[in-house]
């Protein structure tokens, strides 16, 4: 039995977990959140004073922890444990997380990129299980991606394989990953409400004409109207889907995975996303890697970033 802490380090609001690993699945013993202070220092000892007190509360001493991972946004160097000015961590600037943890808690440390570490975790914990060569996407506020392939996690030259997001979709369209026309800008939460608000004009009888006007437009609020029968959010869905379906045409032709995960808006929404994806899958890749591959939602759920922090230190 090993204790190991998990640190889900975000641009808005942190996590630190602490789980058991006992058999195939992380028990989770304890979870403690908070907004993400101005400064990486605060928001390392931050973490770190609640995993004493994660450990305090489960009446277990500090020797007793195994080792503690880190889900972090990139850039980043997890080989050296350094998280490289990340666009939603400012100030993050070449700091040494891994070394930091190592010097205040005595215990081995592993950085992960999120995507990696969600990755990772849906392959060794979730809907991934018993596959060799299975791709996971965030597709959450923005879109990334996670690769697992010949059953080893693959990031690159510079730790920033995957990024999925940055691919130019069409020569205009919303904004995503700084650049129009983006996937990140059309299969992403803000890329879903960024859409709306440059079309909902064009539908005024529409039941997200109102939160657009106030710009307060969620991707929640597209896919429960687009499930209520409105025209505009089931367009936005099925474009959605449309430009989904191309991008995982390439991956499929390209990586031949197994299974591809995805999380975030697609795990809440695949319903309204898959069947227009599935139809451009159909008539854009070859027979025989189109139906060795499943697209699933993420199993693991909500959770996902907790069990990411885990395989952060646990995936080798």
């Amino acid at each position: 039995m090993r204790i190991i802490a998990g640190w889900d380090i975000g641009g808005t609001k942190c996590a630190v977990v602490l789980a058991r690993l006992d058999g195939d699945r992380p028990v989770f013993l304890g979870r403690k959140a908070f907004a993400t202070p101005p400064n990486w220092q605060n928001t390392l000892e931050r973490c770190r004073d609640l995993t004493l007190a994660l450990l305090e509360e489960q009446h277990l001493r500090l020797r007793e922890l195994f080792g503690v991972g880190v889900s972090c946004g990139g850039p980043l160097d997890s080989k050296s444990g350094i998280v490289l000015s990340p666009p939603n961590l400012p100030g993050w600037d070449k700091v040494p997380v891994t070394q930091w943890i190592e010097r205040c808690l005595q215990v081995p440390a592993k950085l992960r990129n999120d995507a990696d570490a969600c990755a990772a975790a849906e392959w060794q914990f979730g809907a991934g299980r018993g596959c060799r060569n299975m791709i996971f996407l965030t597709f959450g506020t923005g879109l990334g991606a996670g690769l697992i392939l010949d059953g080893k996690l693959f990031t690159g030259a510079s730790d920033s394989a995957g990024e999925l997001g940055h691919w130019r979709m069409e020569e205009e369209g919303p904004v995503g990953y700084g650049k129009a026309g983006s996937l990140e800008g059309f299969c992403s939460g803000s890329g879903l409400a960024k859409t709306a608000l440059l079309h909902f004009r064009d539908y005024p009888d529409s039941l997200l004409t109102e939160s657009c006007r106030r710009g307060e437009v969620t991707a929640r609020q597209i896919a429960e109207a687009a499930r209520a029968g409105d025209v505009f959010a089931k367009k936005l869905m099925e474009d959605c889907g449309t430009m989904f379906g191309r991008a995982m045409s390439l991956v499929i032709d390209l990586l031949n995975p197994e299974r591809i995960v995805a999380g975030g808006v697609f795990m809440r929404a695949h319903d309204l996303i898959l069947p227009t994806a599935w139809e451009v899958i159909e008539r854009e890749t070859l027979p025989q890697n189109r139906e060795s591959c499943q697209i699933l939602p993420s199993e693991l759920g909500e959770q996902i970033g907790d069990y990411g922090a885990i395989a952060a230190f646990t995936m080798s």
